[in-house]
């Protein structure tokens, strides 16, 4: 498991960094403005169907079965079962495509209600623009299925590379040659292209490994039939998940300029430990998960055993993640955006988006691992009903935090964006739960030990309090905030594995001595 969610968290580590760059890039030249919010909110439309039948829905429906198939050597009904999909997706896709170009006018006051004039008509042309890259990202997640199935985990992670790169070359070729409503249409084209590249790089490798792959429409096998069945309660599920996050852009789009853009700058840092540590464990698990095979106890105590190690080595980053958004995220912010049109004020803003986010980090990420769980049961129903129940939290909540809440406590309207993240993070928790003791009834007990958890949070704590004094008391203010956040960070990293390793704390234990073998 290690090895694969190395591979697959390298990857992914890689494709983060190419995106903060991205947004660092973005940042500098749209700041918290009205372009910056017309792109942002433009993005949400192909990002929807791009997720809707995008990775997590193949990884739920289609890699079960491919890998399972593969598994008991059945290489040629693997190979049909993915030329049918493969065709089935490029179809629904052309589709969904050609109709959403010509839907675009009637979509936007679904996604962006609150805009009005230039602004709106800006959000209209750059969705029409990326409508055709979104068909490009959803055969890319056919290509991520089947070098996954595999085991080849390293390509497809790393494909978004060259997604930001290409968004990046045309921020940094023409932004300082046209003006922000001009330069989001042109970025709007490089994302496009970005998207095709990310699609073509993977495909060759897709094909060879797949064998016999061709274009075919063969509902007669059972295996397909299978896919099929599990993928719609999983495009519902994902649908659902979708309609949360298109609420809270909705929402957000109410409230004053910036709010959209400083939900997905906060997002882009919120999304970096998810996937870092919850997708490249889940991704890797779940294809070994779904090749369990012996009597029904055999498979429970098997993936009992692979989701509670799965679970700790999650817990591990990701509960240092959530306290260093908490006490370092300002510097962590300042760093990664602060340049250009995002002032001080942009980064204290964020911060506090940032901050609502990360009230439900831990339970996202974990809740990750529990559905591929599921999946791996080829049980997608019960995700379903629970992410249902997270959207009525998370809309609830969410209209209560963003605008009754403030107005009651006296704040200005624009902290309403904070209130939309805690909330979601809040129905984060709910899904968790639900999650848990659903599986626990299915598999035995699972979770985090507490001594476990006590001595990670302890960890984290001592370790990025100590950043924090060392850079508001050690560290010349005047310094530019790159520096103030790679010190403190240091010091939070140092301090978190050598309490590790004291503690006896089993990744920070494995981890340094791997370190240390190598440097003797």
């Amino acid at each position: 498991m290690k090895s694969h969610a190395l591979l697959v968290g390298l990857g992914i580590f890689l494709s983060r960094i190419a995106g903060l760059v991205r947004e660092r890039v973005f940042a500098h030249f749209f700041g918290n403005s009205d372009a910056g919010d017309a792109f942002k909110a433009a993005l949400k439309i192909p990002n929807f169907l791009q997720n809707l039948f995008g990775e997590g829905v193949l990884s739920a429906s289609f890699i079960p079965v491919y890998a399972q198939l593969l598994a008991k050597k059945h290489d040629e009904e693997a190979a049909k079962v993915a030329s049918v999909i493969g065709s089935l997706l490029f179809l629904l896709t052309s589709f969904l495509v050609l109709g959403g170009v010509f839907a675009t006018p009637f979509l936007i006051d679904l996604i962006a209600p609150g805009f009005s004039g230039e602004k709106r008509t800006l959000t209209i042309q750059i969705v029409q623009i990326l409508f055709p890259g979104t068909g490009f990202l959803v055969m890319s997640a056919w290509c991520l299925g089947i070098l996954n199935s595999h085991r080849r985990f390293f390509l497809s992670y790393v494909a978004p590379v060259i997604w930001n790169l290409s968004i990046i070359a045309a921020l940094v070729l023409w932004g300082g040659k046209q003006g922000q409503f001009d330069l989001a249409v042109t970025v709007a084209w490089g994302l496009v292209a970005g998207s095709f590249l990310q699609f073509f790089i993977q495909l060759p490798s897709a094909l060879r490994l797949g064998k016999k792959i061709s274009p075919s429409l063969n509902f007669q096998m059972s295996a397909v039939r299978t896919v099929v069945g599990n993928f719609v309660p999983v495009v519902f599920s994902r649908g659902v998940v979708q309609i949360s996050a298109y609420i809270d852009n909705v929402l957000a789009s109410l409230l004053p300029t910036g709010a959209v853009s400083a939900l997905a700058y906060a997002q882009t840092l919120y999304l970096l430990p998810v996937s870092l540590f919850g997708m490249s464990v889940s991704a890797a698990e779940l294809p070994a998960m779904s090749q369990a095979t012996g009597s029904e106890e055999d498979i429970r105590h098997y993936l009992q055993g692979r989701l509670n190690r799965g679970l700790q080595q999650i817990a591990f980053f990701i509960i240092p993640s959530v306290v260093g958004f908490i006490l370092l995220g300002d510097l962590i912010v300042g760093a990664v955006f602060q340049t250009g049109q995002f002032q001080a004020e942009n980064t204290r803003y964020v911060w506090l988006v940032l901050v609502g986010y990360t009230v439900g980090l831990l339970a996202t990420t974990l809740g990750r691992l529990y559905s591929s769980t599921f999946y791996s049961l080829k049980d997608t129903r019960t995700p379903l009903q629970f992410a249902i129940v997270r959207v009525i939290f998370a809309t609830v909540l969410g209209v209560l935090c963003a605008f009754y809440l403030p107005e009651t406590l006296g704040f200005e309207k624009q902290w309403g964006s904070v209130g939309l993240t805690v909330a979601a993070g809040t129905a984060g928790w709910i899904e968790f739960y639900l999650l848990r003791q659903a599986l626990n009834k299915k598999i035995g007990k699972t979770g985090l030990p507490l001594l476990f958890q006590a001595k990670v949070w302890f960890m984290a704590l001592v370790g990025a309090g100590a950043g924090a004094l060392v850079v508001r008391l050690a560290v010349d203010p005047g310094l530019h905030v790159i520096v103030r956040a790679a010190v403190a960070l240091m010091v939070y990293g140092v301090l978190y594995f050598a309490m590790g390793y004291a503690l006896k704390v089993e990744q920070a234990h494995s981890l340094l001595q791997k370190i240390l073998r190598r440097i003797r």
